[in-house]
């Protein structure tokens, strides 16, 4: 809804909608064959579209005017999660802490990851596609990149191409800790 007078959010309901379809503005505006600058506007209100536009835009998705308006208004997206409310994808000797538990149309993963004493990735390296990036917190990680090793410790980062053979261990006395991100998401 718009404020207290009952009327519904054009802008919000379709920037939801195509943040759910996983769509950029541009892409929207691609598939419905109207500009991003069309897009745009509807979605920040500057504009209040013709019925004739709205359905135009929908039909990126596709949808009917009938549906958009009679969908129940969308979930305001989840922008902080607190530590307990983590995903905790692994546990034992290597604990995975996801940000977020459904990731479906996300470009992104972020883990909160931890490694006790000796603990590693697993016995056999990892590949997939994309991307990927962490931070060291706390404690000594063996990086393995594709036949080259590294050690790295605390505020030491590192960023590959994750279709390169890697693997990570924890070669210190006490706990690794350290934050990652990968893109796609890889599990």
């Amino acid at each position: 809804m718009n404020g207290s007078d009952g009327d519904i959010d054009i802008g919000l309901r379709l920037r939801d909608l195509r943040a759910r379809h996983g769509l950029s503005q541009r892409a929207l505006a691609k598939r419905a064959g109207v500009s991003n600058a069309t897009v745009s506007m509807i979605e920040s209100n500057r504009v209040s579209p013709s019925v004739a536009a709205l359905k135009q835009v929908l039909s990126g998705f596709p949808m009917g005017i009938a549906q958009f308006f009679s969908a129940e208004e969308p979930e305001r997206e989840k922008v902080v999660f607190r530590a307990e409310e983590l995903t905790e994808l692994a546990g034992g000797a290597v604990s995975y802490r996801q940000v977020g538990s459904d990731l479906s149309g996300r470009a992104l993963q972020m883990i909160h990851e931890r490694y006790r004493p000796g603990a590693e990735s697993g016995k056999t390296m990892l590949t997939h596609q994309g991307e990927e990036a962490g931070i060291v917190i706390r404690g000594l990680m063996q990086l393995d990149v594709d036949g080259e090793r590294f050690v790295l410790g605390p505020g030491d980062a590192y960023l590959f191409d994750s279709r390169r053979p890697h693997a990570f261990r924890n070669v210190g006395d006490g706990d690794l800790v350290l934050v990652s991100a990968c893109t796609p998401p890889s599990f």
